[in-house]
């Protein structure tokens, strides 16, 4: 086990450091997301070879697949500066305007979420994707003007976990569109490999495997895990090699069990299950159940339990899977919800 730290020296910029070497700096360092590396490797390289910017890029899919890091990589390849933004930030035509306005030619401007941006400053985003120009009103009333505003070639890499909020003309404005999907086991175990070694932990095969089968095919949610296993290990290790029993310890000690399922994830699962007979129950009865609010229910909960066939929905309502009992050690309800819904 590594020596105790002296409490008095700095850590933030290790940390920082160390928060930076857990993302890949290029596309071969990148694992997963074979098909959309492939995308974007032709479409940089294409760029490259014309010495002009590349295309505005879309990346669509669920949270912690890599979105942010891609934007980094595009930026990092293309050797160009990057700009990081979000769309909860862009509440005005004038901060859009603002933040075009100010970059340098070649820069790459990355907006989170930026289905969220406001309905103004989409609008005025249109013109500047593709011409590089916006329009700026000067005055008020019948004496307002516009006056142009060219700007600077950039190349925007916009990032949403829900494509379908985009309004099609912005969307079709995108040169390209990535969908990430989420990570194999497999594919985790590289991920977990690689980030262990940037953390300073040995861990064998087996400790790997179990963090990867345990992180919901995400890799935000691998790298989280194995800093837990790796704080566990500091305390507990008691100067022996991290293997897979200090991964189970470190797991349990923060509910998070064999399937990957935490704590709000068991709760909608035993609601559905032993409050409501396997449903269909309503999604704001079920939130409720669980003291939580719907939405956090529908985007955060619910999508992991339907991938792994823990929770189906019908036109009704959710329902409980066979499988989510299983998983309780229940035998399967017999209320005839199950056939009658699906």
């Amino acid at each position: 086990m590594p020596e105790a730290r002296d409490i008095s020296e700095p850590i933030d910029e290790a940390e920082l450091a160390i928060e930076g070497a857990l993302r890949p700096s290029s596309l071969l360092e990148f694992v997963g997301q074979t098909k959309v590396r492939g995308q974007l490797e032709l479409l940089l390289r294409a760029a490259q070879l014309q010495s002009r910017t590349p295309d505005h890029i879309l990346l669509a899919g669920p949270p912690g697949l890599g979105k942010t890091t891609l934007a980094m990589i595009v930026a990092h390849e293309s050797e160009r500066p990057l700009r990081l933004s979000s769309g909860p930030a862009i509440q005005h035509a004038g901060d859009l305007a603002a933040l075009l306005s100010s970059l340098v030619p070649g820069e790459v401007l990355f907006i989170d979420e930026i289905h969220r941006m406001a309905r103004s400053a989409e609008e005025m985003l249109y013109l500047a994707m593709e011409d590089f120009r916006i329009d700026i009103m000067v005055g008020k009333g019948a004496g307002a003007t516009s006056i142009p505003l060219e700007l600077s070639p950039f190349t925007l890499v916009g990032a949403t976990t829900r494509s379908g909020l985009l309004p099609n003309p912005l969307r079709d404005r995108f040169g390209f569109t990535g969908h990430l999907e989420f990570y194999e086991t497999a594919e985790l175990e590289q991920v977990v490999e690689r980030s262990s070694a940037v953390l300073g932990v040995d861990l064998p095969e087996k400790a790997r495997t179990e963090i990867a089968r345990r992180s919901r095919g995400t890799p935000r949610i691998a790298n989280r895990l194995l800093r837990r296993v790796r704080d566990y290990w500091l305390v507990h290790g008691e100067g022996t090699d991290a293997s897979i029993d200090h991964v189970r310890s470190a797991l349990e000690l923060y509910d998070v069990d064999a399937q990957g399922l935490d704590r709000l994830d068991r709760a909608v699962v035993e609601a559905l299950v032993t409050r409501f007979r396997g449903g269909p129950v309503g999604l704001s009865t079920l939130a409720v159940a669980v003291g939580e609010e719907a939405e956090t229910v529908e985007s955060v909960v619910e999508p992991y339990l339907v991938r792994i066939g823990f929770l189906g929905r019908t036109p009704r309502g959710r329902i409980a899977m066979p499988a989510a009992y299983e998983h309780l050690g229940l035998p399967v309800g017999d209320n005839g919800t199950l056939l009658n819904d699906l």
